[in-house]
């Protein structure tokens, strides 16, 4: 996932004192953890693992200041009031990440096949999502994730959610994942795709049959557990993520613009045109440049601006959005994986 990974000194200053944090949620460290113990206990983990798990932690202090760091990063904006696509894409998607994503690609061999098989995804947006997660598994992350969990959840911002993530580790561990493998991110993903610990347990597959969902260190396992979230979100078996679009000043504009409301992240699909076939796309005078159905659904998507590159999105973009609600991480996990198979 995309996430910050400097703290600011204002954060940093906020959070000196472990005393305070303690004194805000009106209950200590070791009392809130006594107090999830005997949920995950009730939800059926041994006490012995909550035993294990729990053992010696302590708030990290780093954790609360990085989860409150809003300095950003984005550079430049253009005509359409965001920071540049195009400036982003550079950056992420550059020549090292492209060919290491060609080699674990071509590395792949009959397991590429197997997977799409079962799956309907190809393997390219597979290898894509590993490479922008983990850079193909050389940055896992090395925060501990119970104690990092355990702070976000005391800490109380956003309780409910690292709460269940800090439950749902107890569990990763109480079914046989050894306590020394449970890193990651500062905000609790982790593996080579980076799942949280619901994720894991709901979605992480088996891809090696060795009866172990091993995302840490298992190719297929990671390649299965991201097929199957992209399976699970709604993959469209046959459709490319997007196309690119030649889009004329005379094109048809009019009535474009979409009414829905994005329960999720409304910023990122308020973005995108209303969906219309990509014949009708083609009756306003905007032209695919690539093979799509002229009866496929897309959104018109111009990242920055008129006169810039144009996209037709198609319903596979959107589930590339489930792993990451941003228009950048999709749009450059698409382009890596079209990069990926050039």
């Amino acid at each position: 996932m995309i996430t910050r990974l400097l703290a600011s000194a204002a954060a940093f200053s906020l959070f000196a004192s472990i005393g305070s944090a303690a004194s805000a949620q009106q209950e200590t460290f070791s009392a809130y953890l006594a107090s999830v113990g005997q949920k995950a206990r009730a939800e059926g983990v041994s006490d012995a693992t909550i035993a294990n798990v729990f053992a010696g932690l302590t708030p990290n202090e780093r954790v609360m200041a990085l989860d409150r760091d809003n300095v950003s990063s984005s550079g430049s904006t253009t005509s359409t009031g965001f920071p540049s696509m195009a400036n982003y894409i550079d950056r992420h998607n550059s020549r090292a990440r492209i060919d290491g994503g060609r080699s674990a690609y071509r590395s792949l061999g009959s397991l590429a096949a197997q997977v799409e098989r079962e799956y309907g995804v190809p393997a390219q947006y597979l290898v894509a999502i590993w490479g922008h997660e983990t850079a193909y598994g050389a940055v896992k992350g090395s925060f501990d994730l119970p104690r990092s969990l355990a702070t976000l959840a005391w800490e109380g911002r956003r309780r409910d959610l690292f709460e269940r993530e800090l439950i749902d580790v107890l569990k990763i561990a109480d079914s046989g994942i050894p306590r020394a493998s449970l890193v990651g991110s500062w905000a609790g993903a982790f593996g080579n795709p980076q799942f949280l610990p619901s994720v894991y347990l709901r979605l992480a597959r088996d891809g090696d049959g060795d009866g172990v969902r091993d995302i840490w260190n298992s190719r297929a396992d990671t390649l299965y557990s991201i097929a199957n979230y992209f399976h699970d979100a709604g993959w469209r078996p046959g459709q490319p993520w997007a196309v690119r679009a030649f889009v004329p000043n005379s094109a048809d504009r009019s009535g474009i613009e979409s009414a829905a409301i994005a329960p999720v992240c409304p910023r990122v699909h308020e973005r995108h045109s209303r969906w219309l076939t990509v014949r009708e796309w083609k009756e306003r005078g905007i032209t695919p440049m690539a093979p799509i159905g002229d009866d496929v659904l897309t959104a018109l998507f111009e990242p920055d601006g008129p006169a810039a590159p144009g996209y037709l999105l198609t319903q596979n973009y959107r589930v590339i959005l489930e792993y990451n609600c941003s228009n950048y991480y999709a749009m450059s996990v698409g382009l890596l994986a079209d990069e990926i198979v050039r």
